[in-house]
C-alpha cells in the first residue's frame, strides 16, 4: 500500500489532495494582502485619513461582513449536504471575492463608503468560500491522517500567502524607488492579489470530484435547507464535545482575527513601521505559519487533537504578552513569529478537529456550524479591538491585551473537550440516520 493510501480514502487520487490544497494557496493571498499587511494600513492612514474612528471603522465593516456569514453559514452548509453544490457554491464565492477585490483598486481618500462596501461583500464571499473547502476535507482524509493532511493544506496556504505578499512587496519597492504615494501603489496591490486568486483557484475546481449525492429534489430547496439547518441546532445536543469545541473556536477565534486584521495596524500606530517593514514582517510571518501548521499537523495525529490546540494556545498568550511588552522592532519581530507559527498550528488543528467530530453525512453542515462560530469570533475580537482605541484615544497596547483574554478563556473551554467521545458520538448519530432512512 503507498503512502497517499494510508492518509487518504481508497477513492480519491493524489492530484485531488493537491488541487484542494491549492484552493488554500489561492485564498491566502487576500487575508494576507487585504486584511492583514497592506490594505487595512492604507484604509487607516489614506482612505479614512487617519481619523480617530478609522481603526473601528475597518472593524466595524469586517465585522459586518462576517455577520452576512454568520447568518449565512449554516444554511449554505446545508444546501451544500443537500444538493451535491459545494463545488458551485464555492466557484461562485470565489468569483464574488476576485471582483471585489480588484474593485478595491479604485479605493482612494474621499472614496470611503466605496472602499467600506467593496470590503465588505469581497470578505463575505471569503468567509463563505472557506467554510465550503473546508467541508472537503473529511472526503478526501482518513480519519487517522485529518491533522496531516489539514496541516498540508494550511502550509501551502500560508506559501501562497507568501508568493502573492511577495510580488507585491516586489511592486511597492519598485514603485517607491520611483517616488509614488501609497494612494498610487497600494490599489495595484489589490489587482495582484486578486489575479493570483483566480488563477491559483483552478486546479481545485479542475482536479477535486464532487462526491456528495444529492438527497432531495429541486422544489423548496431553501426551506428544505433552513429545515435541517433547525434540525441539527436541535441535535447539537447530541454532541456534546463538539459543541463545547465550536464554544472554544468561538473565543480563541476571536484573539486570533483581531491579531490577522490589526496586525499591520499595530505595528504602523504603536511601533511606527512603514508599509515595507510592515510587508517585510508579514512575509517572514507566513513563512514561521506555514512552518507551525506543517509541524502541527503531524504532531495532531501523534499527541491527539486536543493537546496539540491547547499548546498553540499557550504559544498564543505568550506571543501576546511579548508583542505588548515590545517597544523596540526586535521584540516586536520575536513575537509576530511566535504568534505566526501558533497561526498556521491552531487554524489547521482546529479543521481538523471538526472534521473528526462532525457526521461524516453531514459535513458542509457542520463546517458551517464551525464557520459560524469561526466568523461570530471575527466579530468580536477585532471590533473589540477596534471600539478599545476608539474609547481610549488610541491606546493600542490596552486593546491588545484584552485581545489576550480570548486565548485564556478558549484554553480553559477547550479543556472539556474529549476527541475520542466526541469521534463515538458522531458516528452513533451517522448510525442512527442510516437505520432511519433505511426503515
Amino acid at each position: 500500500m503507498t503512502y497517499s493510501r494510508t492518509i487518504l480514502h481508497h477513492d480519491v487520487r493524489p492530484r485531488e489532495l493537491w488541487g484542494w490544497a491549492m484552493y488554500d494557496f489561492a485564498n491566502s493571498g487576500y487575508t494576507t494582502v487585504v486584511i492583514t499587511a497592506v490594505f487595512n494600513a492604507y484604509f487607516v492612514a489614506v482612505v479614512a485619513r487617519d481619523a480617530l474612528w478609522a481603526t473601528f471603522a475597518w472593524t466595524a465593516a469586517l465585522s459586518f461582513s462576517y455577520l452576512l456569514v454568520v447568518l449565512s453559514a449554516p444554511v449554505v452548509g446545508a444546501y451544500a449536504d443537500q444538493h451535491g453544490a459545494k463545488k458551485k457554491l464555492l466557484a461562485a464565492s470565489t468569483a464574488g471575492c476576485v471582483l471585489f477585490t480588484a474593485l478595491l483598486y479604485f479605493a482612494q481618500p474621499g472614496t470611503l463608503w466605496f472602499a467600506i462596501g467593496c470590503l465588505i461583500v469581497s470578505n463575505f464571499f471569503f468567509g463563505s468560500g472557506e467554510n465550503l473547502i473546508a467541508a472537503f476535507l473529511p472526503e478526501i482524509s482518513r480519519v487517522r491522517a485529518m491533522g496531516r493532511v489539514s496541516g498540508w493544506g494550511w502550509s501551502l496556504g500560508y506559501l501562497g500567502g507568501l508568493v502573492t505578499l511577495g510580488l507585491c512587496l516586489l511592486y511597492v519597492a519598485w514603485a517607491e524607488a520611483q517616488g509614488r504615494a501609497a494612494a498610487q501603489f497600494v490599489p495595484v496591490t489589490m489587482l495582484i492579489t486578486a489575479g493570483i486568486f483566480a488563477l491559483a483557484s483552478l486546479p481545485m475546481f479542475l482536479l477535486l470530484r464532487e462526491r456528495t449525492v444529492p438527497v432531495v429534489g429541486k422544489k423548496a430547496r431553501l426551506r428544505a435547507a433552513w429545515s435541517e439547518v433547525w434540525q441539527t441546532a436541535s441535535r447539537l445536543g447530541q454532541f456534546p464535545d463538539l459543541r463545547r469545541f465550536l464554544l472554544c473556536s468561538l473565543f480563541y477565534q476571536a484573539g486570533i482575527m483581531a491579531v490577522i486584521t490589526l496586525t499591520a495596524i499595530y505595528a504602523d500606530q504603536a511601533l511606527q513601521f512603514n508599509t515595507r517593514q510592515i510587508l517585510l514582517l508579514v512575509l517572514v510571518v507566513n513563512i514561521t505559519a506555514a512552518v507551525g501548521a506543517l509541524l502541527c499537523g503531524h504532531l495532531q495525529d501523534r499527541i491527539g487533537h486536543v493537546p496539540a490546540i491547547a499548546l498553540t494556545l499557550g504559544g498564543w498568550i505568550v506571543a501576546i504578552v511579548l508583542a505588548w511588552a515590545a517597544h523596540t522592532p526586535g521584540l516586536f519581530w520575536l513575537a509576530a513569529n511566535v504568534a505566526g507559527l501558533c497561526l498556521g498550528a491552531s487554524q489547521s488543528a482546529g479543521r481538523a478537529l471538526v472534521g473528526v467530530l462532525a457526521p461524516p453525512s453531514h459535513l458542509a453542515e457542520f463546517f458551517g456550524f464551525w464557520g459560524l462560530a469561526v466568523k461570530l469570533a471575527s466579530i468580536a475580537g477585532p471590533l473589540t479591538y477596534g471600539v478599545t482605541t476608539w474609547l481610549t484615544g488610541g491606546d493600542h497596547r490596552l486593546a491588545l491585551l484584552l485581545v489576550g483574554s480570548y486565548f485564556v478563556v478558549g484554553l480553559i473551554l477547550l479543556s472539556g473537550v474529549r476527541a475520542v467521545r466526541g469521534r463515538r458520538a458522531a458516528l452513533r448519530s451517522e448510525r442512527f440516520s442510516f437505520a432511519q432512512q433505511v426503515d
